[in-house]
């Protein structure tokens, strides 16, 4: 596996996983990749029930490029189960649509960036290099895309009701301090580091999380914590 921060022409390689229904689309990245980077393209899908097959095991896999759209299975169902399964597997999510709303719902399902196919060319490498560095990839109109409708769909949710708030009080210290780091973007390594403790134990800190808080994902967990004061809502610092 590549180092992070290192320059594209060091000779490090990636291990790249493309899934996308559109096969001149996935041939076209694959040749991009190889002419511009010393990338590997080390295998393509064509939906997402596919990929989540041939992905069983992500332990060789660096970034997956996910496309949004594609029968059977879309990209924002196949994200939330690859990001499940594996919550630091690098996804950018592809598309051709700006819709805010499935920037949203790329990113709440485990996305580390979101590209329009149309600036592929131009992006592509610097985004992957970006989520290869744990940053998160937006370029400037999609990130306030992705953040004013991140700021309605709080807006819209349902007030804090006592019940919820208390939910927080059971969480011990060390969780709250996990949880507070998951808000800022910090991956599950990064949340060790920090606290020097193990990933796994970072890992059960978060299962109890999920369970105290009657949540199923990070993300959801980072939005209770938010919308019920545990943090300041200050959102993430998208990479330009």
């Amino acid at each position: 596996m590549r180092r992070l921060n290192t320059p594209l022409n060091s000779g490090q390689e990636l291990n790249i996983f493309v899934v996308d229904d559109n096969a001149n689309h996935s041939t076209g990245i694959k040749q991009l990749l190889e002419i511009q980077s010393g990338y590997n393209v080390v295998g393509i899908a064509t939906n997402g029930e596919e990929a989540l097959k041939r992905l069983n095991d992500t332990s060789d896999i660096d970034v997956v490029l996910m496309d949004m759209n594609m029968p059977e299975m879309d990209g924002v169902a196949t994200i939330q189960q690859l990001a499940s399964k594996n919550p630091d597997l690098k996804i950018l999510a592809l598309t051709g649509y700006d819709d805010p709303d499935l920037i949203f719902r790329a990113m709440r399902s485990g996305a580390r960036g979101y590209i329009l196919k149309t600036m592929i060319t131009s992006q592509l490498i610097n985004a992957i290099e970006e989520v290869m560095a744990g940053k998160v990839y937006l370029p400037p109109a999609l990130a306030t895309k992705f953040f004013d409708e991140f700021h309605t769909k709080v807006a819209k949710s349902n007030r804090p009701d006592a019940t919820k708030q208390a939910l927080l009080n059971y969480l011990t210290t060390r969780e709250k301090e996990v949880l507070k780091l998951l808000t800022e973007g910090i991956t599950y390594k990064g949340v060790a580091d920090k606290l020097v403790i193990s990933e796994t134990t970072v890992k059960t800190h978060v299962n109890n999380i999920f369970q105290k808080l009657q949540v199923n994902d990070r993300t959801q967990a980072v939005l209770y914590a938010i919308k019920h004061g545990l943090v300041d809502p200050t959102p993430l610092q998208a990479a330009v």
